[in-house]
C-alpha cells in the first residue's frame, strides 16, 4: 500500500517512469513554516526541474518556490492585526540579524 509522503525523495517520485503531477507539488507544499520553507523550496525545485515551462506542475511549483522564499526570509505573522501580543515566527533574516548583533558586542 503506497502512502503519501511530503518529501521529493519518495521512491515513487524518483522512479524514471514517474510523471510529475500537480498533486506531487501539493504534497510537498503541505503546511510549511519559516523554519522549513527553504528546505521544501529545494525539494520542489528538484521535483519540477526538467518539466516544460507551461506544465501545470511546474507553474504551481515555481509559484510555491517564490512563496517559500519569501516565507523563509521574512517569517510568518500569527494572529491578526488586532492581536499585537502574538509575535511573528522567526525567519532567516531575523536569525541573521540576531547573530550579527550578538557578534557586534555591546554598543558604546
Amino acid at each position: 500500500m503506497a502512502r503519501d509522503m511530503s518529501e521529493a525523495e519518495n521512491p515513487v517520485r524518483r522512479a524514471p517512469e514517474h510523471i510529475v503531477s500537480v498533486e506531487d507539488v501539493r504534497q510537498l507544499m503541505g503546511a510549511s513554516t519559516p523554519h522549513f520553507a527553504l528546505q521544501i523550496r529545494g525539494r520542489i525545485a528538484r521535483l519540477i526541474r526538467g518539466l516544460p515551462a507551461n506544465d501545470p506542475a511546474r507553474v504551481l511549483g515555481e509559484r510555491e518556490i517564490a512563496r517559500l522564499t519569501a516565507l523563509g526570509h521574512t517569517g510568518e505573522v500569527r494572529g491578526t492585526p488586532h492581536e499585537p501580543e502574538i509575535r511573528p515566527l522567526t525567519s532567516v533574516d531575523d536569525l541573521a540579524a540576531a547573530e550579527a548583533a550578538a557578534h557586534a558586542g555591546p554598543a558604546h
